[in-house]
């Protein structure tokens, strides 16, 4: 019985079969749009831990000022190289501690220049990032206490000024200063921020502050716990330190700010996942107007057959087989758009992929949520249709033309 009522439900589709295309064509756009929101959602997301892992997980940033409403103005005063030395000596279970002053700077080699990031820092800079070397050398003690012109730069740095051309024991132009190119970073790509890592060049701290930032202030300050060693405790000990060096008295809010690296991979998580709920959302209604379609097509189907419809309840037909007839043809309709939409959304999410370079991370549960979906869309917008069709009366179904 079941056989003959889908049999004839694929045969009404069938014989109208654009105006059925057009019908579907909303499920199948919803349900494309959940899937691929969704999976590229959480590609993001994958890609941004992926990003931050590369800064480590046991690193904490300290800088001036704590920004947000209620809290201390950014304009709170630098930190300076005794703060530097304090920390260095008194914080225990620290692998290195980094000073970063950083700027803008226009690079020049030969005919070729560009603006890139300009850090100020030391020889621990690269312990703190966990960043290495594919060529040369890191800054020597000499070089970082005399404030020697001298210079590391990034992969894109060296791309874009030299080409193919061996940079190390070149000299280079940053801002006013001549230096010569003593390191080669390691690739690191886009960080989580989208910002180009490798369009970066080191100096000693003290050559940056002398030679383009013109005062003593450092920006920011990195800070590598050793392995195994909590770095909840050490953010502790950071901020205990900070507060009795910048004279806080108990009570005052704090005029720095010392961030965990894992709390900013939680942050980061936390908002694209928020970002990809509310595009999935969205795009689920796209599901709702395409509900909507099926509901006014069955009606438009309904006023066609209703002759039909009365012949069917004059032999004998039940009231729950015509019922059962209409309401099938609904869920076979948003059915089929919902595999065409499955097939659809994840082929945009593949190529999406490809094209932003991050990974295809798919859920199987949102293809399930969007396939149950689009079949209780069908049931709920066709169970109307279906019951005005199974309560005609046959006699007025018959004369109707």
């Amino acid at each position: 019985m079941f056989y003959e009522t889908l049999k004839l439900a694929v045969q009404a589709i069938l014989r109208n079969a654009l105006r059925s295309f057009l019908t579907l064509l909303g499920i199948v756009i919803g349900v494309a749009a959940v899937i691929a929101m969704v999976t590229i959602g959480n590609g993001t997301t994958e890609k941004v831990k992926e990003q931050m892992a590369k800064l480590g997980s046991n690193v904490l940033f300290v800088r001036p000022g704590q920004f947000g409403p209620g809290r201390a103005s950014s304009n709170a005063k630098s930190f300076n190289a005794r703060d530097i030395e304090a920390l260095r000596e008194q914080l225990r279970g620290v692998r290195a501690v980094a000073p970063m002053s950083r700027g803008s700077a226009t690079v020049i080699y030969g005919s070729e220049s560009r603006t890139v990031s300009t850090v100020g820092t030391d020889d621990a800079y690269l312990i703190t990032q966990d960043w290495g070397l594919t060529d040369g050398r890191s800054f020597s003690a000499a070089e970082v206490r005399s404030g020697g012109a001298v210079c590391i730069i990034g992969q894109t740095v060296r791309e874009e000024l030299f080409g193919s051309t061996n940079p190390m024991g070149q000299r280079i132009r940053v801002s006013n200063i001549s230096c010569e190119v003593i390191g080669l970073l390691e690739p690191k790509g886009e960080s989580g921020f989208g910002t180009d890592r490798d369009d970066v060049v080191l100096m000693p701290l003290r050559t940056y502050q002398r030679r383009i930032s013109g005062n003593s202030d450092i920006d920011s300050i990195n800070v590598s716990a050793r392995d195994g060693v909590d770095t909840a405790k050490v953010q502790a000990d950071i901020e205990r330190l900070m507060r009795e060096r910048r004279g806080i008295t108990p009570g005052e809010d704090d005029d720095f700010g010392v961030a965990d690296m894992t709390q900013i991979v939680e942050t980061q998580t936390a908002t694209t996942a928020v970002l990809t709920a509310l595009l999935g959302a969205v795009a689920g209604v796209s599901l709702l107007v395409g509900g909507i379609g099926i509901m006014n097509i069955m009606l438009v189907s309904v006023t066609e057959r209703t002759r039909e419809i009365g012949i069917r309840l004059a032999i004998g037909a039940q009231e729950s087989q015509v019922l059962m007839q209409f309401l099938v043809e609904a869920v076979v309709l948003s059915l089929f758009g919902g595999i065409a939409g499955i097939v659809l959304g994840l082929g945009l999410a593949a190529l999406t992929s490809i094209q932003m370079n991050i990974p295809f991370v798919l859920d199987p549960s949102i293809v399930v949520i969007s396939f149950g979906f689009s079949a209780l869309t069908g049931i709920v917008f066709g169970y109307f249709p279906a019951r005005r069709a199974a309560q005609l009366d046959p006699i007025e179904a018959l004369r109707h033309e």
